[in-house]
């Protein structure tokens, strides 16, 4: 008698424990699929970023070296695995960003002295018109870019 009842028992708890881990699998599911559509908004917020910056670029209504810099940026912050080679697909934008990413801005920039921000100024301008007809085409894919 005393057998059958903890078998019953035993029954009782292995259902139990059945249900919740039902219960968990069906919550981790849920929340890897809403990972994903996040995920999947955030690569399009990011991609539809690009193609404005690029357009404003193209309009001159950003800077090139501004707008290399926050490109570059939106595309390190791409969520893709693996990460595209971008260096490799927009080589002038990267180039034009590795040599003015480390200029001060904001406040660093406002606490320098007039000398030495026209001296920036020139240097960046004298990167920008090296690059620019490079970047131009490479704009034309960015305004079409597309993950």
């Amino acid at each position: 008698m005393i057998f059958w009842i903890l078998l019953a028992l035993a029954a009782l708890i292995i259902v139990g424990l059945s249900v919740y881990a039902g219960k968990l699998l069906y919550m981790l599911k849920a929340q890897n699929k809403r990972h994903l559509v996040a995920r999947e908004k955030r690569i399009v917020n990011i991609t539809q970023s690009i193609q404005t910056i690029a357009f404003a670029m193209q309009q001159q209504q950003c800077d090139l070296s501004e707008g290399a810099i926050r490109i570059c940026r939106l595309l390190e912050a791409m969520p893709l695995d693996p990460q595209p080679d971008y260096e490799r697909d927009f080589p002038a934008l990267h180039n034009l960003f590795e040599k003015v990413k480390d200029y001060p801005t904001h406040e660093a920039r406002n606490a320098l002295p007039k000398s030495e921000r026209r001296a920036q100024d020139k240097e960046r301008e004298e990167f920008e018109s090296e690059l620019e007809s490079s970047i131009l085409v490479e704009l034309e894919q960015l305004k079409r870019f597309n993950q």
